[in-house]
């Protein structure tokens, strides 16, 4: 009587363990949905510092073009040309940051731990079944 209940564990202790691991199991899954988290706000951030730079060098160019026809009404020579060309140059940057940026942005958006939701499923499915018999 007493090397049977050494043997095998009570349904207590069995339940026990089962909350365990289900509370192990949780706690991983919200710490793999706060590291998705903060994935997704770091290229969010990338996205928007981008934006930034893209807006600033827009403005620049924006001046320079002003210059450069101002230049080119005054001079008619290559001044505005050169003035012109700086123009261009920082226009194409613009474009550059702006694609960069709604790249990272469309890579951090919707702010969605989708991984972390995914796994929970999976195990909410997988505690449901009977173990597979």
């Amino acid at each position: 009587m007493l090397t049977q209940e050494t043997e095998q564990p009570g349904v207590g202790t069995a339940a026990k363990l089962v909350a365990e691991k289900a509370s192990a199991i949780a706690r991983l899954e919200l710490e793999l949905a706060s590291m998705e988290l903060k994935g997704k706000a770091a290229a969010i951030g990338v996205g928007l510092g981008l934006a930034a730079g893209a807006v600033a060098f827009a403005l620049y160019a924006i001046g320079f073009l002003f210059a450069t026809i101002a230049a080119g009404l005054a001079e008619v020579m290559p001044v505005w040309l050169a003035l012109l060309i700086v123009g261009v140059a920082l226009l194409l940057v613009a474009a550059l940051l702006g694609l960069l940026a709604v790249r990272s942005l469309q890579r951090g958006t919707p702010p969605v731990p989708k991984q972390a939701i995914d796994e929970a499923k999976l195990t909410t499915q997988a505690l449901k079944s009977d173990g597979g018999t």
